[in-house]
């Protein structure tokens, strides 16, 4: 029996493919690979997800038991604005280091064609996917159709039990939890792998949700 949430999702789906303007991205719909997720992370101009823009996109396939590095994409985006000076130690990321960047929307369409209708997979994904919604909705009049995966979400899951109701969430905490190597933090493409990586210890092949 199908579950209701499920229902919901796919009806969402179908509505959203009927708001879609630009044919060129009905691959979003399309049945996702088998076994194939998109691991995704931004690093933006603030962390105000309603006026945030986009310094630079990466994302990583993740194909079965693998982390498929060699199929990865990393964009450096130019904003339209500009970039706040207490946010440039954060991500690195000054005005010259962006001044040839693509802009968004073509950095936005490499992104969608990479994907296409896998699943998408990150630590705190929500805010990533509103910024990147944002910008998505009045060229192609929606936002990624999806199914989002948050990896601090499976953590959780996992971790809290009726003995031990709270959990640590943060990056650090899980990575010493489950072994995993520290990367330098605020690389997009780093924040991806380690997303993936999180995923791949948490989410094996038997236990995951079609």
């Amino acid at each position: 029996m199908t579950s209701w949430p499920n229902c919901w999702q796919e009806l969402q789906r179908r509505l959203a493919r009927r708001r879609l303007r630009v044919p060129e991205f009905t691959c979003l719909f399309a049945a996702p690979p088998a076994d194939e997720y998109v691991s995704l992370d931004c690093e933006t101009t603030s962390l105000d997800p309603g006026g945030a823009e986009i310094l630079s996109i990466a994302a990583v396939r993740i194909i079965g038991q693998r982390i498929a590095l060699s199929e990865s994409l990393k964009l450096i985006v130019r904003p339209e604005g500009a970039i706040a000076h207490s946010s440039i130690p954060i991500h690195g990321l000054r005005a010259q280091d962006v001044a040839q960047g693509l802009p968004v929307r073509e950095a936005l369409a490499q992104l969608l064609a990479f994907i296409g209708s896998r699943p998408l997979v990150g630590y705190y994904l929500e805010f990533d996917l509103a910024v990147i919604d944002r910008q998505l909705r009045p060229w192609l009049g929606i936002g990624l159709p999806n199914r989002r995966i948050d990896v601090s979400g499976l953590y959780y899951d996992r971790m809290v039990t009726a003995y031990r109701p709270e959990v640590d969430l943060s990056l650090d905490a899980i990575l010493a939890t489950l072994s995993l190597p520290r990367l330098p933090r605020h690389d997009p493409l780093n924040d991806a792998l380690l997303a993936a990586m999180i995923f791949l210890k948490l989410a094996p092949r038997s236990h995951r949700v079609a």
